[in-house]
């Protein structure tokens, strides 16, 4: 026993100076010189910053090359941002583009092959002259009636013919009035070119000629003369005489169907002037005005007896002169007549 223990106190200092080598020394035991840390691995350097176009022009870096453009085009090329490649051959040029008119498109007439060309030229011309390219002529009687009241029946009338197509035609226009019995009182005619000037009115000018007991102006005529909104008929005219004397006449009248065959028509009709012309009882301003309502009943398109009532009166400055030579400035009438056209 005794040989054993002095070996193993023998082998003891050995064990003592030369300790075993620990796993791992920590931060705390390296402080406490209980083993010793392994020397640390220095980090890699940083990358270098990029470089800015500042740095490089104060010498701090050196600007990467760019990558070389993929086209460079004269523009660039002349600011010296490029330099252009080996020049390629251009393409032919295009050849001009054609200018001229096309040719005419050939007409055909299927009923040519079969008829002949000779047989179907006047057919063709009948054709397009009915179609737009003919004269169309009316004559129109609107109002002729009897007009009974204030102690005083008379006779009235108001027509027109036209003559002509459909953009230029000639009209004719006449009215007056007279008493049964009694001295004709007043009429006029009116000889106008009328042209369409849109799809609703014409533009008309032309003469007139009044005709009477009393003075017989002639005026020239500028007016219009259509067919306004919500289907009014309206005429405006403006009359020059021989004399300088300028007037002035508006007119409208409505359609009011009540049947297909009844028909009630308001109108009415204003007369202005420029200027007195004592000789014919007119004053400046607006003269006279007359307000009528019919009512007729078309047996046909083309006749239509009526029945109505329509007063007439002078103003202002007209009345004023009537009253003066002892005549009354208005009058209420029962009127009775007929409406005709062909």
């Amino acid at each position: 026993m005794i040989p054993i223990a002095l070996l193993l106190l023998a082998a003891q200092p050995d064990a003592m100076a030369h300790p075993a080598p620990a796993l791992g020394c920590t931060a705390e035991h390296a402080a406490m010189g209980h083993c010793t840390m392994p020397k640390a691995e220095p980090p890699p350097p940083p990358p270098p910053p990029p470089c800015s176009p500042e740095h490089a022009a104060m010498g701090h870096c050196a600007m990467p090359a760019p990558p070389p453009p993929p086209g460079c085009p004269p523009e660039h090329a002349a600011m010296g941002h490029c330099t252009p490649g080996e020049p390629t051959t251009a393409p032919p040029p295009s050849p001009p583009v054609g200018n001229a008119p096309p040719p005419p498109a050939p007409r055909v007439e299927a009923a040519d092959a079969i008829f002949g060309a000779d047989a179907m030229a006047p057919v063709r011309a009948r054709l397009y002259a009915e179609h737009g390219g003919g004269g169309i002529s009316r004559i129109m009687l609107d109002q002729a009636e009897v007009r009974v009241g204030s102690g005083e029946t008379t006779y009235s009338w108001d027509g027109e013919a036209r003559f002509g197509g459909d953009i230029d035609k000639l009209v004719i226009k006449s009215e007056g009035e007279g008493a049964f019995g009694g001295a004709f009182d007043r009429g006029e005619g009116q000889l106008l070119w009328s042209r369409a000037i849109g799809p609703y009115f014409d533009l008309q000018t032309g003469l007139r000629q009044d005709v009477g007991p009393g003075p017989s102006p002639t005026y020239a005529v500028v007016g219009v003369e259509g067919l306004a909104p919500y289907w009014f008929d309206v005429e405006a005219a403006l009359f020059l005489s021989d004399k300088g004397d300028v007037t002035v006449r508006v007119e409208g009248s409505y359609d009011q169907r009540i049947t297909q065959r009844l028909i009630l028509q308001p109108s009415a009709e204003l007369n202005v002037a420029l200027q007195d012309v004592r000789e014919q009882g007119i004053g400046a301003g607006l003269s006279s005005a007359e307000l009528g309502l019919r009512l007729r009943y078309e047996i046909a398109r083309e006749f239509a007896p009526y029945l109505g009532y329509v007063w007439e009166g002078k103003i202002g400055r007209s009345a004023q002169l009537a009253r003066a030579v002892g005549d009354d400035p208005s009058r209420s009438s029962v009127v009775a007549g007929v409406r005709f056209w062909f």
